[in-house]
């Protein structure tokens, strides 16, 4: 199937897909609006399978790449599942690597979020990207029942998860122990709680269209933070100008961009909510965020 991309769609539809992504319409109910738009031949299949992701477009990095080396991993994580598991990726050759945490969306570790830890092994860093659906059995194969998994899961317990992944990559043997975070959506909002809870490991975050934290923690934030938001995304940017008046007010390392005319999820480069200019221009300013914080 050809990538379809976000300026074939009407925007009420992107609307609706994001919507059913994050949990705020139900199935039948997605189906059902869809149909306003089943127009000209198009039907509400063919329409929802557009909308769907593809993981073959996400695999700009294959497992196998031979300036790589990936392996699964089992770590514990006392205060939060017991035990997680997760995707390492890092150089072929060295020895000690700065090191990044990749936190998925609200659909456990699927293979757009396995390629984005890769594409940071190629570009120098120890990448460790946990699958928070470890306790139910792990990512299922599908977005779909991957969000309904997650969301059976404690917020606080997930939380303690990556809390546990970030400690693991301070102190690993691979680890210069300088640790960055990245974050997608809901992993966005990890990647500002991480910040905020374990402020003395996290060195660097990075945040995609993520929640923002309490006012009142901003204080407790000591890394410096790339803030990649997008344009079209207002339930995200309804938060942004309290959140940065606040982080500016304390005299907090940041730097905000919104990318314009584009939607929440433009970096996921299986939906058509990717935007492929901003995407890349939002990664190769992450890379370098990373290179500036970690490696210095």
């Amino acid at each position: 199937m050809d990538r379809k991309e976000a300026k074939e769609f009407d925007k009420e539809v992107l609307d609706l897909y994001d919507d059913y992504a994050h949990g705020r319409l139900d199935r039948r109910d997605y189906i059902r609006r869809l149909g306003a738009f089943a127009v000209g031949g198009l039907t509400v299949e063919a329409l929802m399978s557009n909308l769907s992701p593809n993981y073959a477009w996400a695999e700009q990095i294959k497992p196998d790449d031979s300036r790589i080396t990936t392996e699964k991993i089992t770590y514990q994580s006392p205060n939060g599942a017991g035990e997680m598991k997760g995707l390492l990726a890092r150089p072929a050759e060295g020895d000690k690597f700065p090191a990044v945490l990749v936190v998925h969306e609200n659909r456990g570790l699927n293979p757009y979020i396995e390629d984005v830890a890769r594409r940071l092994a190629v570009e120098g860093f120890l990448a460790l990207a946990p699958d928070a659906l470890t306790p139910l059995g792990g990512y299922p194969g599908n977005d779909d029942e991957g969000r309904a998994m997650q969301a059976k899961r404690d917020g606080e317990k997930m939380t303690q998860d990556f809390i546990a992944a970030a400690k693991l990559l301070d102190s690993h043997q691979l680890s210069t122990g300088k640790v960055g975070a990245v974050g997608f959506c809901y992993g966005g909002g990890v990647v500002y709680q991480l910040a905020v809870r374990i402020p003395d490991v996290i060195d660097a975050g990075v945040p995609f269209y993520g929640r923002q934290p309490d006012l009142a923690d901003v204080a407790k934030i000591k890394a410096p933070l790339l803030i990649n938001n997008a344009e079209n995304d207002q339930r995200i940017l309804a938060g942004a100008p309290a959140f940065e008046a606040a982080l500016k007010e304390q005299n907090k390392s940041f730097t905000s961009y919104v990318y314009p005319g584009v939607n929440h999820g433009f970096h996921n480069d299986t939906t058509p909510r990717y935007d492929d200019a901003a995407a890349k221009l939002a990664w190769k300013r992450t890379i370098g965020f990373f290179k500036k914080h970690l490696t210095s």
